[in-house]
């Protein structure tokens, strides 16, 4: 069983920055896709952006040109850089990975970080 842990979350002003950390609990190599989620209050779970291990990217375009998500495929951690933060980027964020081992796929959550964009 793969755990992610999160890190990074917190209160930031509009226009702030920050940095959300994802580590994967394993060294296996078959993590594919690795993606950031958000749920704000009375809202469906949102993908934010994701990134595959060639390095291939995604974003919401509610965040495109302010969050930057990035990956050390050797150590299974998963960042997302957050600039220009704006009152509607509050949710609960959540690191998900996928893994394939042969024909079995497999999808993990992290347990959920705060970030509140708030004056």
């Amino acid at each position: 069983q793969v755990q992610l842990v999160e890190s990074g979350g917190g209160l930031v002003q509009p226009g702030g920055s920050l940095r959300l950390s994802c580590a994967a609990s394993t060294n296996d190599r078959n993590i594919y896709y690795m993606g950031w989620y958000r749920q704000a209050p009375g809202k469906q779970r949102e993908l934010v952006a994701s990134i595959t291990d060639s390095g291939s990217t995604y974003y919401a375009d509610s965040v495109k040109g302010r969050f930057t998500i990035s990956r050390d495929n050797a150590k299974n951690t998963g960042n997302l850089q957050m600039n220009s933060l704006k009152p509607e980027d509050t949710a609960v964020y959540y690191c998900n990975a996928r893994r394939l081992q042969g024909a079995l796929f497999y999808e993990y959550w992290g347990q959920g970080t705060q970030v509140t964009v708030s004056s």
